[in-house]
């Protein structure tokens, strides 16, 4: 009689827990695919290996898509082209106002908050043999790579160089292509704007002695009160070519999603994400700071019900009014 009460326990536990996944998977896509940026750069690289582990692990296909960033990102995020997106706070900000380069006067508020990843650093990359050791060294007319048109360095850093009196000449590309510019002498500067390390950095410092060139009290003053940024610390152990910590400045980056997507998806997947730092800093460094206490990093997007009810189920609370609804 034991054992088959036991077996009729379990077997009533099954009966019970199909229709369950049934029903939790109700309007799960079939696959996905994450906006990121170009290659050479932290988000394809923490986009790709971030949708490959929420596949393994929940049995939805998915990978990423190299874009131009988070700017383009939110435009296609919020039109549904693509249901998952990569994207910082300040670009964000101005898509939400209708302030998109890409579509001025659209606001894109079909956009929502899924989890915090990581800290984007400023910092500017020269070849040692330039001469150019600090912002200060930057020759008038010299020509700068600010990334993929439409990124958030290609979006920011042209106006904080103005800013701190630079005159330059603009240059865009894949952060791959530009480091390779760099090494063939072919521009000045590289002004990059992602998460450390960069792969495009790591790899040019194997290739040639370069410079990482911080910002002195000054400048990173003036910078923080006229843009939407933070005093952050390139740690010496980043780079081969660091010799003491780099003090630069810096934007929160989130993970996004389109806010019709799936509760139960959504939840799923930030619970997967929130719950396994250490497998996604096996996937990038900067991951490290994907960790469910950043949620706060985020002031500008609303937060999808799936991703907020996995916080406020942990004890991270998300007021309601912060809750697409």
């Amino acid at each position: 009689m034991k054992l088959q009460t036991i077996l009729a326990a379990a077997l009533a536990t099954s009966v019970v827990a199909g229709p369950v996944v049934a029903q939790d998977r109700d309007g799960w896509p079939d696959n996905f695919t994450v906006g990121t940026a170009s290659q050479g750069g932290t988000y394809f690289a923490y986009g790709s290996g971030w949708a490959n582990f929420v596949a393994e692990n929940l049995g939805v296909s998915g990978g990423a898509e190299i874009t131009g960033g988070p700017v383009q990102n939110m435009a296609l995020v919020h039109t549904g082209d693509l249901k998952f997106g990569l994207t910082t706070m300040g670009p964000a900000r101005e898509s939400r106002d209708g302030e998109s380069p890409l579509a001025p006067g659209m606001k894109m508020d079909n956009v929502c908050a899924m989890f915090p990843m990581y800290e984007t650093p400023f910092s500017i990359t020269a070849l040692s043999s330039s001469g150019i050791a600090s912002i200060s060294d930057i020759p008038d007319g010299a020509t700068i790579g600010f990334g993929p048109a439409g990124s958030t360095s290609d979006t920011y850093f042209p106006r904080m160089m103005e800013a701190l009196g630079v005159d330059f000449k603009r240059r865009n590309g894949s952060w791959s292509d530009l480091g390779g510019q760099l090494q063939d002498g072919l521009i000045d500067v590289v002004a990059f704007a992602a998460g450390i390390p960069i792969p495009a950095v790591s790899q040019l410092e194997v290739q040639t002695d370069v410079n990482i060139i911080g910002m002195n009290d000054e400048e990173a003053k003036k910078v923080i009160d006229n843009f939407p940024v933070s005093e952050f610390i390139i740690p010496a152990s980043t780079y081969q070519s660091l010799e003491e910590p780099s003090r630069v400045v810096s934007m929160w980056n989130f993970a996004m999603v389109n806010c019709d997507m799936p509760e139960s998806f959504v939840y799923e997947i930030t619970k997967l994400t929130m719950e396994n730092n250490d497998k996604m800093v096996s996937i990038h460094k900067a991951a490290r700071h994907s960790i469910p206490e950043n949620y706060t990093k985020n002031n500008v997007l609303p937060w999808h019900p799936g991703a907020a009810r996995w916080f406020n189920e942990n004890g991270y609370t998300i007021e309601a009014s912060a809750i697409k609804q």
